[in-house]
């Protein structure tokens, strides 16, 4: 795949918000500049909120489990502890047209 280096897989970063929706707006700015550093090293894809609004997604790419996670780790949103994250790595076996 074009997107994907040699090695390297697709993980959706699940995030739900264990903590109320006021503490979570407090650092929605700060998260938003962590999404902004994700796009800016091209490790995130796509990312978004959930609707309802319990949490977000993204779209990442690296090669390991564990590299997401130190990954995540420098969110705001983790190290408040107002979220929790599953990770879930794939390797896509079909994609659109315009990103083969």
């Amino acid at each position: 795949m074009a997107f994907l280096a040699d090695g390297e897989h697709l993980f959706v970063v699940d995030i739900t918000y264990i903590a109320a929706l006021e503490l979570v707006d407090q650092l929605v700015a700060s998260h938003m500049a962590f999404i902004d550093r994700g796009y800016a090293s091209g490790l995130f894809l796509a990312s978004g909120a959930k609707v309802p609004r319990s949490g977000g997604v993204i779209i990442a790419r690296g090669k390991t489990v564990a590299d997401i996670e130190a990954l995540i780790t420098g969110d705001p949103f983790h190290m408040a502890g107002v979220a929790k994250y599953r990770i879930t790595e794939f390797d896509p076996g079909n994609v659109a047209a315009a990103l083969k």
